[in-house]
């Protein structure tokens, strides 16, 4: 068995999704103990800006003419989408950045796209597998909360992972993390303190019964 584990933080030390990923990894890991995990870390090894064009591009060439750069970035792609096939369970830990999407799991996304196992349009290669996305945002999005509505990112990744990739999804969302570190927001930290407490939880519950609990590809039983 093999859980796929992409980080998107530009913090190594200190990230909340981190943290709840690694709640994710911890309880599918105790129950497939002799399991491996394929870890993919976007910040600090990011897929090149300019690889997406490149392979757009050379999709849309004959083989035999295609520039070094285009067969290049096509096999990027092909290794990224490689890693996505060959593993049981998928595990994603993006934090909303500028009310976005991180650059990096864009740049990654539309790379990945330009796999045809992976296009718009066509069954994808990985459809119905289990996968997890842990997202965490610095302030109060939540309905009624004053950056409601400002969230561009989770209803993005939802969209693709959810309905074009076709992945049996479950998110997990983590609400006013900066309060913990910015003196103004210092009335919310017992707020900020429930919500991370509350992400927790669905972190391990997903990876203890959405995760750990599914069927090997063969379709045999694992937990």
């Amino acid at each position: 068995m093999t859980l796929y584990r992409l980080d998107a933080s530009i913090r190594s030390e200190g990230s909340h999704t981190r943290s709840m990923a690694d709640v994710v990894e911890e309880e599918w890991l105790a129950a497939h103990p002799d399991s491996s995990v394929v870890r993919r870390q976007l910040a600090q090894d990011p897929v090149p800006a300019t690889a997406w064009a490149a392979a757009v591009n050379g999709s849309m060439t004959a083989e035999e003419k295609r520039s070094a750069e285009q067969r290049e970035a096509l096999a990027l792609a092909a290794r990224e989408v490689d890693r996505l096939v060959d593993a049981d369970v998928l595990l994603f830990a993006v934090p909303l950045y500028n009310y976005g999407v991180s650059q990096h799991f864009k740049t990654w996304i539309d790379l990945a796209i330009t796999d045809p196992r992976l296009a718009p349009g066509e069954t994808p290669a990985i459809a119905g597998k289990p996968a997890v996305l842990v997202t965490a945002r610095g302030g109060y999005y939540n309905v009624g909360g004053p950056r409601e509505g400002w969230d561009h990112a989770t209803p993005w990744m939802r969209r693709v992972l959810a309905d074009l990739w076709q992945l049996d999804l479950r998110v997990v969302e983590a609400e006013l993390t900066l309060a913990e570190v910015v003196p103004a927001m210092a009335d919310l930290r017992g707020l900020a303190a429930e919500f991370k407490d509350r992400a927790h939880k669905e972190a391990r519950s997903h990876g203890k019964h959405h995760l750990a609990a599914r069927r090997h590809k063969s379709g045999t039983p694992v937990a």
